[in-house]
């Protein structure tokens, strides 16, 4: 393992992900980072291999992979199109748009309110309009298209203004399990909308100026459609978008109607996110004891690097499109945030969500936004400002820049500065697990530790414990001792403290923030509603919650101790034979490898082993419950015709000639028709067992041939 590396998992996340060609070791890799995001100033490529070091600063994973690998790739991570013109041609090339950015693994917004509604009389033709949401389907066959293909995933998010006359059937419609399965969507609330709501008043919906499509609903009672889907379906999103364009530093010069797929990013047509993040928890010093805290001077150096370092990225990136290139030079924004916050909270003793945590979270994140405002400063003193910079415009109250210190307005006034936005707080799934499973974004930590099964070389399983970066700390240095109180996980956190946490944070970003609010199953609607009405109470600029339920089914779970019981285990032997099966499921970048190990006739262990790091909790759980139920012997047949009854809200597909409606269903039919194959070898990419097909050694689970 190089040295560098804190766990496993993070090492095979960069081999998997971030590794070019034949890097030897990550040193090599950011120092292939900071060549090309210095190619421009060769100077400054030592301090850009500083702040990589150590996982301090993390680029976004686009970045990471594709500087200096001399690919023809966009290191930009997401899109928001162009106006969507309400006619046919219009609407159709906006589409070809779409195709060519998701081509290149882009995410891509949508805002789709400007299409007339449904029934709408159309001229020319004589005949009434379908609605966006025949439109929106043609972006989901396109989009599944071009995944079938071979591309990655490309996620989509739609918009809807809350005053448009279809926004009823908007809210709906992904309560069909077969539409709309690539999008996101989210409900554009107006500070008007809100108003009514809160007194109860009528509202009106409207296309425009067509008055054939003016109706007026009560506003409580579409809010209360919103809150209802949102709570049995987890969807439609809630954005504040008056919010968003009034507290712009651009609103002088542009409009926004959609957000990146992740909602980080709320940005006015061909808009690109740029994003990267400070690891707070490698900032934390002496932790786990009285004095400690985030090295502020250290925090501001890296806060300055950092910026420069991704504000080159605008000069040194392709684009999908010209449109896109030509918005981000005119304005060079940027999106810095953080990751492991929740890890740094607790190694200075703050349980996330606490009083105390919401002050030192809303200091810490002061600190990043000044200095990264003062480091874009010096740059324009430097390089310029950008393009469409207005001192005044820009100042004007109400802003994000007007909430700076006052000194610094006077030097933005005096110097200018060099990006027009400069921070947002990401998810960092992925590359918080590459930094050392620190905690992503401003999330709490998800789970304190997990198991995951690793497919050696040989074909065997084994298990492995992932642990949280401030939890493995911990354990380094108080061996078994139980953990403080103030290390709590996203199972047990109440709503309202994740709502806390993000309106403290949003005051210090003047883009937005990804943050995804955990309820239990057994919340109460009104309860729910609640978390909502506190996001736009406090200042969030939208809200997004995740409530385990029939439908959307659950992604977390809470550990119980087992009861009592007369149940006598099979006992493993030393070995066992067995078969691996892959699976390849649309929309998921890589397969499914499914190993059912048998004592004679019976199966005694499952193991699914998978590079999709998003399915790791939800397969490691799905794993050692089928093994254990397979473990205590007799019919064990239920466990494949149970899960061969479950259907995805998001659509089955066909495998094999036959229709499967999930993937869970998928695993299921492979352990119903699970056959032993006796003797052989392993195969050296899969672990399945090689047959001898035309003389040759081959695997029939992945096509694997010793014969090349």
């Amino acid at each position: 393992m190089s040295s560098k590396f804190t766990a496993s998992i993070s090492e095979q996340i960069w081999g998997m992900k971030y590794r070019f060609k034949d890097e030897p070791t990550v040193e090599d890799t950011w120092r292939r980072i900071a060549k090309s995001l210095s190619v421009l100033e060769p100077e400054m490529k030592n301090q850009f291999y500083d702040a990589l070091e150590d996982f301090k600063f993390l680029p976004a994973g686009r970045i990471i992979a594709g500087a200096g690998t001399e690919r023809k790739v966009t290191l930009f991570n997401c899109f928001v199109m162009g106006t969507v013109p309400d006619s046919l041609d219009g609407i159709f090339d906006m589409l070809k748009e779409a195709a060519v950015t998701m081509q290149q693994g882009g995410g891509i917004g949508y805002d789709f309110s400007t299409i007339r509604p449904k029934g709408a009389f159309v001229k020319g033709v004589a005949a009434d309009a379908s609605g966006p949401l025949t439109f929106m389907d043609v972006w989901d066959a396109a989009c599944k298209t071009i995944m079938s293909a071979g591309s990655r995933r490309g996620a989509m998010m739609a918009t809807m203004r809350c005053d448009h006359p279809d926004i009823e059937d908007f809210i709906v419609a992904k309560q069909d399990s077969a539409r709309l399965r690539n999008f996101n969507l989210s409900v554009l609330v107006t500070d008007e909308f809100m108003a009514a709501v809160k007194a109860d008043e009528s509202f009106v919906l409207q296309f425009e100026n067509d008055k054939s499509t003016r109706r007026t609903v009560q506003a409580r009672d579409l809010w209360n459609k919103i809150m209802r889907s949102t709570y049995d379906y987890a969807e439609p999103g809630v954005i504040f978008i008056d919010r968003i364009n009034a507290a712009n530093n651009l609103n002088y010069c542009e409009t926004i109607a959609a957000t990146n797929p992740c909602g980080e990013q709320p940005l006015p047509p061909y808009g690109a996110c740029l994003l990267g993040s400070i690891n707070l928890a490698r900032l934390v010093e002496s932790p786990f004891t009285s004095a400690a805290d985030i090295h502020m001077g250290e925090l501001d150096a890296l806060v300055a690097t950092a910026v420069q370092m991704m504000d080159n990225v605008n000069d040194i990136s392709g684009f999908p499109l010209p449109e896109q290139e030509v918005e981000a030079q005119a304005k060079r924004r940027i999106g810095l945030g953080v990751t492991g916050l929740a890890d740094a909270l607790a190694m200075c003793g703050h349980r996330y969500g606490s009083p105390e945590a919401v002050r030192v979270t809303g200091a810490w994140l002061q600190a990043i936004n000044e200095s990264a405002y003062r480091a874009s400063v010096d740059l324009a003193q430097e390089k310029g400002s950008f393009p469409l910079f207005d001192a005044e415009k820009f100042l004007a109250p109400g802003t994000h820049a007007s909430t700076l210190p006052l000194p610094l307005q006077e030097d933005i006034r005096d110097y200018g500065i060099r990006n027009a936005l400069l921070t947002s707080i990401a998810p960092t799934g992925t590359i918080s697990l590459y930094a050392g499973n620190v905690s992503s974004g401003i999330e709490p930590m998800f789970a304190f530790s997990y198991i995951r099964k690793v497919t050696q070389k040989d074909g065997t399983k084994t298990e492995e414990e992932v642990v949280d970066y401030a939890v493995q700390m911990w354990r380094d240095l108080h061996g078994d001792a139980d953990l403080p109180d103030y290390f709590v996980n996203a199972q047990t956190l109440d709503p309202l403290d994740h709502v806390r946490m993000q309106a403290v944070a949003q005051l210090h970003i003047d883009s937005s923030i990804s943050k995804t609010i955990n309820c239990p199953e057994d919340i109460s609607f009104e309860d729910f509603q609640q978390v909502y009405m506190q996001a736009w109470d406090t200042g969030c600029k939208g809200c997004t919650t995740y409530r385990p339920n029939d439908v959307t089914g659950s992604v977390l779970s809470v550990e119980k101790k087992p009861e009592a019981s007369n149940v006598t285990l099979i006992d493993r032997p030393e070995s066992l034979q067995g078969r691996t099966h892959k699976l390849k499921w649309p929309g998921m970048a890589h397969a499914f490898y499914i190993t059912v190990n048998q004592l004679d006739d019976h199966p005694l262990e499952v193991f699914i082993n998978t590079q999709n790091v998003e399915a790791q909790a939800w397969i490691t759980a799905l794993t050692r419950m089928i093994s254990a139920v397979y473990r205590r012997g007799g019919d064990t047949s239920f466990v494949s015709e149970e899960l061969q009854q479950i259907s995805d809200p998001q659509g089955g597909a066909w495998v094999d000639g036959k229709f499967v409606p999930s993937l869970l269903a998928a695993i299921g039919r492979i352990l119903g028709e699970r056959k032993i194959v006796h003797g052989g070898t392993r195969c050296p990419d899969c672990g399945g067992s090689m047959e001898k097909k035309s003389g040759c050694d081959t695997c029939p689970d992945c096509g694997h041939s010793k014969c090349g």
